[in-house]
Formats: structure tokens, sequence, C-alpha cells
């Protein structure tokens, strides 16, 4: 079989349930919805940490944060670190890249030209971060100059968390997309396979679709729901929670739920899905793209995000050192016509990392000996059961985002059907979540009497997902 080229788009903090395919039904996401109904849907896929730079650096090398060094935000993996994307240029694709790589410091004033990268396989590399113009290397910002425009925002009417962002046809989303598409036509005529990483920062914070998104929203504001929070039901939960409650990142006093109204917080809701709508309308483009050029039947389309959004639910908004559905269950969406069966859907538990040996096996290639996770290739084309993939998923959070606010949150978590427990390293009370009795993790079990034996059998699952992730390198030679 021919290898493959890859599509591969990643947006920034998109959680599971913004897609219609996913049972939304405010957002507009006809072309995600099309895409899933072309291939295979993930309904429980989950990123390897709640945060950007540990989670990119494990579903790019498929390894855990831990093991790749890179558990920090403002970490940059070290250089011996291989990207699976190196790995596909070194037997023949070309790879490229526009948008955010975020697997080294991203901060204008310690890096004030571009992120440092390794040896990663990327040959053409439209690099931007986020829309900001504060690095003089941001190619949208070169993008919106050339077309005679300057980056702006505003505020939304009256609103302290929601913004009026750039014009759709003048979006990082669209340039992003627009990089994609010339890639696309550029390798039309080629024989050599591709892949190009579409990396859009939206829907990350700040909230701030083009205007127009945003107003479709407006006339059925009273009907988005309202965060899933109840009032108290952090005071027996991890203590670093309650100042992530009263500030988004415990700083500054923004996103403190309790001081915005009904109002404010559909606002922001609506805003996040109209930059989902954006982005799906691109992903269209793109996918227009590859019909016209003929490329359509011999490329991988997978769609997903590194990490979700609180989006106010359990009284916390953004990101940080927990693991609610929100904040790491993703979507996954994946389609190749004529080798994935199309309509599917995958009760399966996936982790992220386990795309990077899924798509050595989709081009035929041998695994990287330093790989930790489990390929999916099997289900995709039919050879293993779509609903079993693992027992369990695992994820960390080791200092991932410093605060000032409480001391250094240490935090794993392991999932399984049922039951989801959070160890917090040096701290007490951890999580325990019956999720068949109490989907929406609202009740702690952690000192539950009912829950003792479920606790330790979690604990112990969890020792043994910590262990079966040190890093497997170096491979153990024969002999002594």
């Amino acid at each position: 079989m021919k290898q493959p080229n890859i599509l591969w788009i990643c947006s920034d903090q998109q959680r599971f349930d913004t897609l219609g395919c996913y049972g939304n039904e405010f957002v507009r996401t006809p072309n995600l919805d099309k895409l899933a109904e072309s291939g295979i849907l993930f309904e429980r896929c989950y990123s390897q940490s709640p945060v950007c730079t540990p989670s990119r650096a494990s579903f790019l090398t498929g390894r855990y944060p831990r093991t790749t060094r890179c558990r920090q935000n403002g970490q940059s993996i070290p250089n011996d670190e291989v990207l699976v994307t190196r790995l596909l240029a070194d037997a023949g694709y070309t790879c490229g890249l526009s948008g955010k790589l975020h697997l080294s410091t991203c901060n204008p004033q310690a890096c004030p030209t571009t992120e440092r990268r390794i040896n990663d396989g990327y040959t053409e590399f439209h690099w931007s971060h986020h829309p900001n113009p504060d690095w003089p290397t941001n190619e949208y910002i070169h993008w919106l100059r050339e077309k005679g425009m300057k980056f702006e925002k505003s505020a939304f009417r009256d609103s302290k968390y929601v913004q009026a962002g750039m014009p759709a046809e003048h979006h990082q989303t669209t340039w992003c997309a627009q990089k994609a598409i010339n890639f696309i036509d550029a390798h039309a005529s080629l024989d050599r396979p591709w892949l190009f990483s579409v990396n859009m920062f939206d829907p990350h914070n700040p909230f701030d679709p083009p205007v127009d998104y945003l107003e479709r929203y407006l006339d059925r504001l009273d009907e988005v729901p309202l965060p899933n929070y109840t009032p108290q039901e952090l005071k027996d939960k991890p203590r670093f929670q309650q100042p992530e409650h009263r500030a988004a990142y415990a700083q500054g006093g923004s996103f403190n739920p309790d001081g915005m109204s009904d109002v404010d917080h559909r606002l922001v809701r609506a805003a996040y899905w109209a930059m989902i709508d954006l982005i799906d309308e691109q992903v269209g483009r793109m996918l227009e793209a590859l019909e016209a050029s003929g490329q359509l039947e011999n490329t991988i389309v997978i769609f997903t995000s590194d990490h979700g959004e609180m989006l106010g639910d359990h009284g916390i908004y953004l990101k940080g050192p927990y693991f609610y559905e929100p904040a790491i269950r993703v979507p996954l969406i994946i389609s190749w016509q004529g080798v994935i069966e199309a309509g599917q859907r995958s009760r399966g538990l996936v982790e992220l990392a386990d795309l990077a040996p899924t798509l050595l096996d989709a081009a035929g290639l041998e695994r990287h000996p330093g790989m930790q996770s489990q390929s999916i290739w099997p289900l995709l084309t039919g050879e293993a059961d779509l609903n079993q993939h693992r027992d369990d998923v695992y994820c960390e959070y080791y200092n991932a985002m410093p605060s000032r606010e409480y001391p250094a949150a240490h935090a794993t978590m392991v999932r399984t059907d049922r039951y989801k427990l959070v160890a917090v390293h040096g701290m007490e009370p951890g999580e325990l979540y019956d999720l068949q009795r109490d989907a929406d993790e609202t009740h702690n079990r952690w000192n539950d009497p009912e829950y003792q034996s479920v606790k330790l059998e979690m604990l112990k699952r969890l020792c043994d997902r910590m262990a079966w992730t040190v890093d497997s390198l170096p491979v153990r030679q024969a002999g002594w």
C-alpha cells in the first residue's frame, strides 16, 4: 500500500463536548461532523497532561511527560527526544507546520526571537505561537502586514471576559489553514508522501472570536448552559483548587466565578464555541483543497486538541492542576477514505500519546524503541475491537504551571471505565470519583468508607502506570 499523506489538525485547549458530532447542539461544525461520518470518532480520548507543553511533547514522541523531561510550560524538550515527525522525515516524508509547536520556552522576554527547536523533522515551518505581535518571527503578523492589516482586539460590548477578535478572513486560524492549503497544493503532483501539522491557537483564551461569529449566539444566549458547579463542592477536594476558583491560574483576580453573572458565564461559553465555529470553517477549506487536488483518498486526516478547558465547570476557568473530564478529555476524529470504515464511533479508552505509534504503523514503519504508547492502528483497520483499547488512561501534572498561591502541585491520575482516581503527592485529600453514579465529578469519594476498597485498587493501578512509564531507553543489550 502506498504510504499515506497525513493532515494533522490540532487545536489548542479544546474540550471534547464542543462539536455537533459529540452532541453539542449549539455549535456550527458541519465540516468536522462530516469528517467524523467519513471515519472514526473516539468518544473517550485523553491528554497526558492538562497543560500545553507536557501534552504536546507526549503525543509527538509517544512518551509520557516525566519521561520526555518536558513536564512544565516553560521547559525545553531535551535534544535527544525523537519526534514522530523526525522519524517520518527520515523515512522520506516532507513535514510542514503552521501555528504553534510549544516544545520549548515561549516567552518573548526569555526567548525574544523564536521558539528553540530540536531536530524535529519539519522542513517547512510557519511559526506563530499565538496571534499577539510580540515576536518578530511571528509569521502570522507578517501575513497581516502584507495585507495592510494590523493585529487588533477590542472589548465586546461591556464584557470584562470576552473580546472582539480579528475578522475571520484575517484571523490566525485562517492563516494556519491557508499555509496548510498552500502546502497541499504544492505537493499535489509529487510522489513523495507528506505530513502537515496545523496548530491554530484557538480556542485558547483570551476568548476573542470574530464579532459576527459571536453575535450568532446572542439570540439564544439564555439557552446556553451554565457551568457544572455545585457551591461548596471544592471544600473536600485538593486545596489548590480553591485559589484556582478565586482566580484563573490563582493570579490577578480574573475569572472569579463568584463574581460573574449568569450572562458572563454564558457569554464566555458562547465566545469559546464561536472560535470553534471558525476552526470548523477552516477545516472545511483544507478538506476541499485535498479533494480538489486529488489527494483526499490517500490522506489520513486527524482532528484533535492538546487538552481541554474548564469553562467554569467545578468553579474553575482555563486549566491547571486538576483532571476533570473537561480538562483532559479531547475530541479525536481520524479519517482515511477507503481504508478506515466510515461512520464508526469508539468507546475505547485512548490516550493522545497513542497517535505517534499509530502514524508509524500507517506508514509501515518500525516504532522507535523509546515509545511507550499503544498504537490504535488495529482499531482503525478493523483488526481489533473498536471499543476496547486500554483498561485505563493515565495523566500527569508535575508542577506544570507553578503558582505562588499554593505549594508546588504534583498529581497523577488514572481513569478506568467506571472510576477516576487522582493522587496529590504530599497532600491530602486526593480525589476519587464513581463516574457511573456521578458523571459530573461533583462528589469526592476519597474518604468515603464505602469506597476504600476501590481506592486501594485504583492506587495499585496508578502505581503500576507510574512504574510502566519509566523510560525504556537506553535499550538493554544482551549479556551483562
